[in-house]
């Protein structure tokens, strides 16, 4: 019998992560350096929410009138309480509430700290192996 393996085993760990208090311009550094689109937002060593490439992009619009980048902390447009389970939570739930919810990304505990993060590329990524392992590329098709 096939087990749904946990999200454990599917997610990047050790994320990067930036606190509530660090400028946007910080976190936007970080992202561009690092080449990802969800940031775990920390508080001290208590997980508070995330920060997406997005969110980011919106704040920073001069169009939008808000205070200078300069003036903008990742504490002024992170969402909190983003969706966030346990190391154990099985991936089909997972991936079901990330649908459910139109989710970017999943926050992954283990004893309430940080221990990784999910996303809708991890996804993609897992499909993929998947459909690779079931339909192989034959040697020299170069359609892949």
């Amino acid at each position: 019998m096939i087990q749904v393996p946990a999200i454990r085993s599917v997610m990047t760990p050790f994320p990067y992560f930036v606190e509530a208090g660090d400028s946007l311009l910080v976190a936007r550094t970080l992202m561009v350096r690092e080449k990802v689109r969800h940031l775990p937002v920390k508080e001290g060593d208590s997980l508070v929410g995330v920060l997406t490439d997005r969110d980011l992009k919106r704040a920073l619009d001069p169009d939008l009138g808000l205070p200078p980048k300069d003036e903008l902390f990742v504490r002024d447009v992170f969402v909190r309480d983003a969706y966030t389970v346990d190391t154990s939570e099985p991936l089909d739930r997972v991936l079901e509430e990330m649908v459910d919810r139109h989710l970017g990304s999943v926050l992954v505990t283990s004893h309430g700290r940080l221990a990784g993060i999910f996303t809708a590329t991890d996804a993609c990524r897992i499909l993929h192996e998947h459909l690779r392992a079931l339909a192989p590329t034959p040697p020299g098709d170069d359609a892949a």
